[in-house]
């Protein structure tokens, strides 16, 4: 009677709960199956720290690519010469350069280079807010006022570490780094 008993419940209670609980996972999976795959955007650069450091503050360039490229590494002050001749160094760049997603795509910014980046959206490219890298553009607003502006600060990207930008509009979007302007990103949004 007992086996009876537990075979009962087993049946009109647990079963019943079993059917409730399957559907749910089904439409977890379903809805991580529909979620679009991020787009990575790699930030890059080649600051020399000896150089960086020495300038603005210890740590402040950790490139750790150096051990096997110190040729490759860039010098403070040549940083700012390239930029101020208008032939501003590539090392410092978002890789790829452009790209065209789907609404609802996520942007993951990962920063692989020695130092600090934005990735701000801008109406249109221009300068940012070291008019030393400028090579003469004039600073876009979205820049202005630097990290003193919390829009800024926001699309900060730490070495090391990333920047997710979620729900664009549909549309050409410009984004560039508000401490190197050079480094630009467009992305077509379908």
């Amino acid at each position: 009677m007992r086996f009876l008993t537990i075979r009962l419940l087993a049946t009109f209670l647990i079963a019943p709960l079993a059917l409730w609980f399957v559907p749910a996972s089904a439409a977890v999976a379903q809805e991580e199956e529909s979620r679009p795959t991020p787009l990575q955007i790699v930030a890059l650069d080649e600051c020399d720290p000896t150089t960086f450091n020495a300038m603005l503050g210890p740590d402040f360039c950790k490139n750790v690519a150096l051990a096997f490229a110190f040729p490759f590494a860039t010098k403070f002050a040549d940083l700012f010469a390239k930029a101020a001749a208008g032939a501003p160094d590539p090392g410092w760049d978002f890789e790829p350069d452009s790209a065209t997603i789907n609404k609802g795509t996520p942007l993951v910014v990962v920063n692989q280079g020695g130092e600090p980046h934005t990735f701000t959206e801008v109406a249109h490219f221009g300068g940012g807010f070291i008019a030393g890298l400028n090579g003469g553009e004039a600073t876009v607003p979205e820049c202005a006022g630097g990290f003193k502006r919390v829009a800024v600060a926001r699309t900060r990207i730490l070495q090391g570490s990333q920047l997710q930008v979620t729900g664009l509009s549909k549309g050409e979007h410009h984004f560039e780094c508000c401490i190197h302007p050079w480094m630009r990103f467009t992305v077509d949004v379908k």
